[in-house]
């Protein structure tokens, strides 16, 4: 989320944000540009230090993302990456060895002057955490590359490392005085969930970040709010003046949000025992998407007026009692779970929620919204369907018509980004039946867009100093306020979690949950 100039809010990609540099512009907003340049279309100057550059997620996902942006012409001039980690080879073979991680995500051959031009700008550190040494040197490496590629002192440390070495890292940048914002130079730190285990763990680890750098200074990262459809939730909303008059209790029936994987837990075993799909999945993820849905118009695209309102949106959740527990949430596991590498044999993780809230206030009073997320599902699909009240029968009482399918509009984040509607139309012939026809809008189709990681927004506006899509601390703090009582109560009781075969839509117990209000998931 950038600057913009448009009054109409055409596109909610070119919407204002508290960064110092004005004429930054989104990255999913301007043209391709093959050389590097201090232009609108770049990011401030900086130096990226991601600290853990030896793990999966470095080269997976971030460092795919910043060629990304080299391609597309989105860094400046001026910017430079250091890696830094326990044991990393020379910087020569380092390179060489995250080429190819590059090129095996992009799935594709490299632009070679692309690679080399960032492979130029590309440097490692090897060092222990705990070790405070490494903290000076850290400073004297970086003080070092701002003179090799006359970078001003702007430093994004990118934590991708586990979240009980937060206050370690964030100590040791401290005391070496790099998370000291002087000289017009500023820091910023990007942090990876899990933020935190529960409400207290989640309190207590912000404790410790906020001990070295300030609330500003910080941007928990969640991936999810990187794609192109999660951004276009708010443009879609508040640039179109036919949904918003309807986007309320008078007109929605109900609101579905999935995201379902068709794989397991990976190698993932010993963390996702101790985490489950509730708190790896809905707390952060699913909630996010809930609150762009719920939230009501901010007064203004700045990053705070976005926040404040998903926030008040995530309150607004009614709490959930014990009755409402066993009334409302489905938890599952599927069938081979504690056989997997690293999970306990007697677990009790749930690979699969299933849950019905209620937004409690004026907007959506009565309207539930049916949350589910699960390992091992039919498909792999995350979409948010909205669906809207059915019109009455009086108009076709005397034609062989029984009934009317509901307007659905089905926003798609993943395989396949766009957005549909689905309305009734006469059936070519005499006017007897009607059909649910469908209008489809696809990104790749109608942008001829190439795949992302969903890193590349992030990482952009965490340079431009734009905090719209990562969260407040408040904003995890209301997660979690909303799925600890079910913690607790799983916690206190013994009884394992309902089963599901591999390759299904989740526990049959799931269907009741919409069965009973005649309503059914999509699928």
């Amino acid at each position: 989320m950038t600057a913009a100039n448009d009054p109409n809010l055409s596109n909610v990609s070119n919407v204002s944000n508290d960064s110092n540099d004005s004429n930054v512009s989104n990255v999913s907003n301007v043209s391709n540009n093959s050389n590097m340049s201090n232009g609108s279309n770049a990011s401030p100057s900086c130096i990226l230090v991601i600290i853990g550059a030896s793990g999966d997620l470095t080269r997976r996902k971030l460092l795919p993302a910043i060629y990304n942006l080299a391609e597309m012409g989105h860094l400046p001039k001026s910017f430079a990456i250091l890696g830094v980690a326990r044991q990393l080879a020379s910087e020569d073979q380092f390179r060489k060895e995250m080429r190819e991680h590059v090129e095996k995500e992009e799935g594709e051959p490299l632009e070679d002057d692309k690679w080399q031009w960032l492979a130029e700008r590309l440097h490692t550190l090897s060092g222990e955490l705990q070790d405070p040494g490494l903290y000076s040197r850290m400073a004297d490496t970086l003080a070092t590359i701002q003179r090799e590629h006359a970078v001003p002192a702007n430093y994004l440390f990118y934590f991708a490392i586990p979240p009980n070495l937060f206050a370690t890292v964030s100590e040791g940048l401290a005391a070496a005085g790099l998370t000291k914002e002087e000289h017009g130079g500023w820091r910023r730190v990007i942090i990876e969930k899990p933020f935190g285990y529960d409400l207290a763990s989640a309190r207590a680890l912000n404790a410790d970040l906020c001990a070295s750098l300030t609330e500003s200074q910080i941007y928990r990262i969640d991936h999810y709010l990187g794609k192109e459809t999660v951004q276009n939730i708010l443009a879609f909303r508040f640039a179109n003046g036919i949904f918003e008059p309807i986007w309320n209790r008078r007109y929605v029936d109900h609101v579905q949000m999935t995201v379902a994987e068709d794989v397991g837990i990976g190698t993932r075993g010993s963390y996702y025992d101790q985490a489950g799909a509730l708190r790896d999945i809905v707390q952060n993820h699913m909630f996010q998407l809930l609150a762009l849905v719920a939230m009501e118009p901010p007064i203004s695209f700045r990053a705070a007026e976005v926040q404040d309102e998903k926030v008040k949106a995530l309150h607004a959740i009614q709490p959930l009692t014990p009755v409402d527990i066993k009334r409302n949430v489905v938890r599952g596991q599927y069938e081979g779970y504690r056989q997997e590498p690293k999970v306990a044999p007697d677990s009790r993780t749930e690979t699969f929620v299933a849950l019905r809230l209620f937004v409690d206030n004026w907007r959506w009073a009565g309207v539930p919204f049916y949350l589910r997320t699960g390992k091992r599902m039919k498909t792999r699909v995350t979409e948010i369907a909205v669906q809207f009240r059915r019109a009455p029968l009086t108009l076709f009482r005397n034609m062989p018509i029984d009934t009317l399918d509901p307007n659905v509009l089905r926003l798609r984040i993943q395989p396949d980004e766009g957005i549909s509607m689905s309305f009734n139309a006469k059936v070519p012939g005499p006017f007897s039946k009607l059909g649910t026809v469908r209008m489809d809008f696809s990104y790749e189709r109608y942008f001829h867009e190439e795949p992302v990681t969903g890193y590349e927004t992030l990482l952009f506006d965490a340079m431009a100093g734009d905090q719209t899509l990562f969260h407040r601390m408040d904003i995890v703090e209301a997660g979690w306020q909303v799925v600890d009582p079910l913690l607790q109560a799983w916690a206190a009781d013994q009884t394992p979690p309902l089963t599901y075969p591999q390759g299904s839509w989740g526990p049959n117990e799931a269907e009741f949950l919409l069965d009973c209000d005649g309503r059914s998931w999509r699928e």
